[in-house]
């Protein structure tokens, strides 16, 4: 074991530890997917063999230096899933292994799924991205909005809307509920500064995003994302809810603490709930990752136009520029449309990252490679150990790839 692995403390840490170690193979490792008949892998079966024990490897020192009881992982190239991995445990306390049809929140990654929903809309000529929202809010109003500097939908997408971060949580077995729409806008829908005036990550914002589908179609928001997002990609693992069959299957989240060790979090429900609380697996996430990868369509069914992707993909405002969140991107870096942009030695990438206590999620995918990563975990606050298992995993395959092509 390297110096540098910090073995987990406390009781549950250790075991996990210990497991991450000494784990039977067919419980920790990931399996090579079988491209779909017609579209082979760009990345062929042999340099993917040659390619995996050293993610596996890799895979076991994120979980360990990052104190995550569990992850699961998916590598996209081109159309295809290539390979997917469960690591760790599930639950700690039963020893459940992760496997691919494990279910986690999936947190803000989300929220890229809302963008879709409503960007269908303005593709139908519903709206602009530069329309003020007001227009189309009903009796819902933004307090505190100036009428001459209005919010728009491209500042509610990028947020640069000036409205906080708000979530609202409730613990799923507590007294409390999620508030309706229009009665937690009453009490939060409010600017705290100018459109523009800074880069404000907002929740709240991606609720009225939702309200604004359901203003727009007459239609119920969940209802909605069902129709129009889920059910085409076959989505059948992602849910606001989990089904029973779901229920089954899902991780339990955790926080670490370095005296103690790993405990349980409190499961959450949240006002802004369209802004995250959605369950989904890694395999779900995978067929979302290769539906941006290929330009807004996946196995035929087109959910937006490529122009419309990539807008998504592009950087919206220069003045924002920077690494994102927790460390991620250069200073070339900035907010699409909900996406995180950048270019990286030539290429472009797009990503997201999701949490809540005791999940942590993400995606990133090479636009002009056609390479993405997917990760979903029940490790807290896990962002930069996922951020470097994926960029690690992405320049390794395209490593592979060019020593390919250099061979042909």
């Amino acid at each position: 074991m390297s110096p540098s692995v910090r073995v987990p403390s406390g009781l549950l840490g250790s075991l996990l530890a210990l497991w991450v170690v000494l784990a039977p193979a067919g419980a920790l490792q990931g399996q090579v997917a079988a491209a779909p008949p017609g579209e082979p892998a760009s990345l062929s079966r042999e340099a993917l063999r040659t390619l995996v024990p050293e993610l596996e490897a890799q895979v076991r020192r994120t979980l360990m230096e990052g104190n995550i009881p569990s992850l699961t992982m998916a590598l996209v190239v081109g159309d295809s899933t290539v390979w997917e991995g469960g690591f760790g445990y599930a639950n700690l306390w039963a020893r459940t292994p992760a496997i691919p049809e494990t279910v986690y929140l999936i947190g803000s990654t989300f929220k890229t799924h809302s963008t879709a929903g409503l960007l269908q809309l303005m593709e139908e000529g519903r709206f602009h991205l530069d329309d003020p929202v007001r227009r189309y809010l009903g009796v819902v109003e933004i307090r505190g909005e100036d009428p001459e500097d209005p919010v728009t939908f491209r500042h509610l997408l990028t947020h640069t809307s000036g409205l906080p971060v708000t979530f609202g949580p409730h613990r799923v077995w507590g007294n409390t509920a999620p508030r309706p729409f229009r009665e937690y806008f009453e009490a939060e829908l409010e600017v705290v500064s100018p459109p523009l005036d800074s880069l404000r990550y907002s929740n709240i914002a991606y609720t009225l995003a939702a309200h604004l589908i359901e203003e727009m179609t007459g239609e119920d928001y969940a209802a909605f994302i069902q129709d129009r997002i889920f059910q085409p990609l076959g989505l059948t693992s992602t849910a606001f809810e989990p089904t029973p069959g779901m229920d089954e299957r899902l991780a339990v989240p955790y926080l670490f603490e370095e005296e103690t060790g790993h405990r349980p979090a409190e499961r959450l429900k949240a006002d802004a709930w369209p802004a995250g609380i959605t369950y989904g697996t890694i395999r779900n996430q995978a067929r979302w990752l290769r539906l941006n990868l290929n330009g807004g369509e996946l196995e035929g069914a087109r959910l937006l136009s490529p122009e419309t992707v990539e807008a998504m993909h592009t950087v919206q405002h220069d003045p924002f520029r920077g690494p994102i969140g927790p460390g991620w991107g250069g200073e070339a870096a900035g907010w699409g449309l909900t996406w995180w942009a950048d270019t990286r030695r030539g290429d472009r990438y797009f990503a997201h990252s999701g949490s809540v206590p005791g999940y942590t999620a993400f995606l990133e995918g090479n636009r002009d490679r056609g390479v993405g990563v997917a990760l979903l975990s029940n490790g807290h606050a896990a962002h930069l150990h996922l951020f470097r298992l994926s960029e690690w995993t992405i320049d390794r395959v395209l490593d592979a790839l060019d020593k390919e092509a250099a061979g042909r």
